[in-house]
């Protein structure tokens, strides 16, 4: 891959480097790739994207899968697929194509416009149609609503072909000797042809009519031009409903960028939103290249991306990679300017190409003191590095902001310690993937009120303090110069074990101080609770039912519900037994009507008669309270 710059705009051309025949081997396609730099560098981002001989046209499908492009010789059309980065299928034709253009969204259906005046038609399957135009077409242009096709040549005229009639409708007379190109508008469908003469008409197809005419070749008049002519309209391209864009044979314009490959361009093909630019040559491979000013890769190959960006961190101001741009005055500062018109130099724009071994060796020749410069470079870079391995507070997580910057500092502390003893440095969390949600979910926020963490407390302080004095005595023994004897391992010295016992003790008291505090706040909270309880019960409860007129009517409902239970006669004899009988069917909204049945003179005889047989019974009825009774023996004496 070559990288190139021009107005500070890099152009990557993903097509350079030796291609290598489909004859050899596997194994011997190895070893020249070992052997090759060129061969390794290469990208080959569409497999066989070249034609036999010669490329002239190239385009991209509406839905932006397919590549089609044409070429000779034969005379084809090969449709390459970007989901399989290869060739999808290739047609020949019986002659040359002078442009085409794609009528679906995919490859099914294509117009050629040929160098014989033929206009042919093919279909998914193949070949589908033939017909002939009365003179040589140089471009034409599809019109979606009406479903014709307009053709521009070696003519005055254009020429109308309905598709849906399938016949040839009134030609468009205009005032031009001949037209090189056309393009109809997306968005309005306005018409728009670029004569020969340097001037573009516009025209609205609805009434067949010329609604503009616009002269670009007075704006374009040079000293040159009235050598050569007044330039023609050779490119016509709309941008939108309101921009469009012209270009003329003498190539006139700002120049944005520019790029120079090693064969004449015959046709420049911008993939659709992105950045990608697709070449036919006059040479078999068709080139590719990537702006990424001008927009981002394509999603099938959208590593392209990341590919740019690494190169882009590269501060190496190469224009090529195995070559040096130079001015003339980067020549003469290095006593190269002699060399100005040899094969070793190669003319580009304000400068020259030379080899960049070459250019190497004649700066270390013409700078005596690049030693030192290299020396001073060096040390910049040790002492960049040293400021590097520092405590470095960045950006501290969302989630556990003091665990984190817990963790720098304990990590700075290490390093110094295993720089001292010279031993193995530890992986960090921070850097570890498995912890990376720790700082990132806040699920995983430390609580530093509950009582783990209040226990736990003590001891991480007290053991954070003794790394910190381990540290200090560490750093005293390394100013006094003086040679540290490692302990043996499972023993420990006297004033290590007094300082540890003092620790113990500390961390005793202090975790009997926070049990203390955490037994006094539950006690808080239970009387808290307690309250809230004793409040809760003095209020009313909604579950409570109390007694008065609004619950009257749940009673009665209840007492009917269970009277319906019972069989009609129980109904009435309780009724009769009541003295009351209660109607449901009167009931008229929330009133309720109450019939009292009238007794017969046989149930009023009968209900006198048991009332003097108990008033009689009542009269002869004995009272026994002067008996008293005696025990004795078991017997009763009455």
């Amino acid at each position: 891959m070559q990288v190139s710059s021009l107005n500070e705009v890099k152009i990557y051309s993903l097509s350079a480097g030796r291609s290598l025949p489909e004859w050899l081997s596997d194994r011997k396609k190895r070893a020249l790739q070992k052997k090759d730099v060129d061969i390794r560098r290469r990208i080959e981002l569409i497999q066989d994207f070249d034609m036999p001989t010669v490329s002239t046209k190239i385009k991209v499908s509406r839905d932006g899968q397919y590549i089609m492009a044409v070429g000779t010789y034969k005379p084809r059309i090969r449709c390459f697929d970007t989901y399989q980065l290869s060739q999808k299928f290739e047609r020949c034709l019986d002659s040359e194509v002078v442009t085409f253009e794609i009528l679906s969204d995919d490859y099914s259906k294509i117009v050629f416009l040929q160098c014989d005046r033929f206009v042919e038609f093919h279909s998914q399957h193949g070949h589908y149609y033939r017909t002939r135009i009365p003179k040589f077409g140089r471009d034409f242009s599809y019109h979606y609503p009406s479903c014709d096709l307009y053709f521009v040549g070696a003519s005055s005229e254009v020429y109308r072909l309905n598709l849906e009639q399938g016949r040839f409708l009134n030609s468009l007379q205009t005032d031009a000797s001949e037209s090189n190109v056309c393009d109809i508008n997306p968005v309005h469908f306005l018409f728009a042809m670029g004569t020969a003469e340097g001037k573009v008409e516009y025209w609205d197809p609805r009434t067949r009519n010329r609604v503009g005419l616009l002269d670009c070749a007075l704006s374009s008049v040079t000293a040159d031009t009235e050598i050569d002519g007044l330039p023609s309209i050779s490119a016509l391209k709309f941008d939108g409903a309101l921009n469009m864009a012209v270009g003329t044979s003498t190539g006139q314009g700002k120049i944005f960028t520019s790029m120079e490959p090693e064969y004449d361009i015959n046709d420049v093909c911008l993939y659709p939103n992105s950045g990608m630019l697709m070449t036919a040559n006059e040479a078999p491979k068709m080139n590719i290249y990537y702006i990424p000013v001008l927009g981002p890769a394509p999603k099938w190959c959208s590593f392209l991306d990341n590919l740019t960006e690494e190169l882009e961190e590269n501060p190496e101001t190469t224009v090529y990679d195995d070559y040096k741009f130079v001015t003339r005055k980067d020549l003469e500062n290095l006593g190269l300017a002699h060399l100005i018109g040899s094969s070793l130099l190669r003319a580009y724009m304000h400068g020259f190409f030379m080899d960049i071994r070459l250019y190497h060796k004649a700066k270390m020749m013409a700078n005596p003191f690049a030693y030192e410069e290299y020396r001073r470079e060096k040390i910049r870079q040790k002492i960049e590095e040293t400021r590097a391995q520092r405590v470095q507070l960045k950006k501290l997580p969302k989630v556990n902001k003091e665990l984190a910057l817990k963790l720098i500092e304990e990590e700075g502390e290490e390093q110094l310690v295993t720089r001292k003893r010279k031993q193995k440095n530890l992986p960090s969390l921070l850097k570890d993937d498995r912890f990376k949600v720790m700082f990132e979910n806040p699920d995983f926020q430390v609580d530093e009120q509950s009582e783990e963490f209040r226990l736990l407390n003590p001891l991480v302080s007290k053991i954070s303090e003794k790394r910190k004095r381990k540290l200090k005595i560490l750093e005293e023994l390394e100013a006094q110069e003086q040679e540290e004897e490692e302990e043996p391992e499972g023993k420990a010295s006297d004033a290590e074990s007094s300082e540890s016992s003092d620790d113990e003790k500390g961390w005793v008291e202090e975790v009997r101080k926070q049990r203390k505090l955490l037994r006094q706040e539950e006690k808080v909270k239970r009387q808290e609770r307690f309250k809230e309880d004793q409040q809760t019960l003095l209020k009313p409860q909604f579950f409570e039912i109390k007694e008065g007129e609004e619950f009257r009517s749940f009673k009665d409902s209840a007492k009917k519900q269970k009277l319906m239970k019972k069989t009609l006669g129980d109904r009435l004899k309780l009724e009769e037994k009541l003295g009351t009988l209660n109607v449901s069917d009167t009931t008229v909204g929330s009133k309720q009507a109450t019939f009292k049945l009238k007794k017969s003179e046989q149930q009023k005889k009968q209900q006198e008669a048991e009332k003097r047989h108990r008033q009689e019974r009542k009269t002869l009825r004995r009272s026994a309270s002067h008996l008293k009774s005696k025990r004795g023996r078991g017997r009763l004496f009455l």
